[in-house]
């Protein structure tokens, strides 16, 4: 994606799973914004969208951050809310490993800790070492973190995947963590 799409889909990321408020934009319980919506709001705060744009940024993001409803009138974020949404996610059982990229700034506190959702509403994992990688690079150094997701799961954690094959948990005890 060029920086100008980049631009824009940060700006998209903010809005739909940040401070929908701040800009006047209304999701609905499940995270869906009216596209039409959300380019009113955009080219008020001066980012040119378009349906078009829009339509791009969903295609190319490699995250696929992003789905626009069956109807094609809606678009919302596929994780990784600081607001409330029910992204209507059913419990699924995980594979047995998954594994969480994070800078090695952090490595300290979660040996302390374990995997802390923060301000979002579920901690994210990766289904491989790559696109965990990946994930933590995006935040300094990276170290990818060993997740016992079976283990977790027998022992009652909640697991849930997002359209996108991110990994969603409410927390990651530092008993179920392996430091490589």
């Amino acid at each position: 994606m060029d920086a100008q799409l980049t631009r824009f889909s940060k700006f998209i990321s903010l809005v739909l799973r940040h401070q929908p408020e701040k800009y006047g934009l209304t999701l609905d319980d499940h995270g869906w914004a009216q596209i039409s919506d959300l380019i009113a709001i955009a080219n008020h705060a001066n980012v040119p969208l378009t349906i078009d744009v829009i339509h791009q940024i969903v295609g190319l993001n490699d995250k696929q951050r992003f789905a626009i409803s069956d109807d094609g009138t809606a678009i919302r974020a596929r994780q990784g809310h600081s607001i409330a949404v029910d992204l209507e996610l059913q419990p699924l059982e995980p594979p047995v490993q998954l594994y969480h990229g994070t800078a090695e700034r952090f490595v300290a506190s979660i040996r302390e800790q374990g995997l802390l959702r923060g301000a979002r509403q579920h901690v994210h994992l990766s289904p491989d070492v790559p696109t965990a990688l990946k994930v933590g690079q995006r935040h300094g150094k990276a170290v990818v973190l060993g997740v016992a997701s079976g283990a977790m799961h027998h022992d009652g954690y909640r697991f849930y995947r997002s359209e996108n094959g991110v990994w969603l948990v409410d927390a990651v005890p530092v008993a179920y963590l392996e430091f490589r």
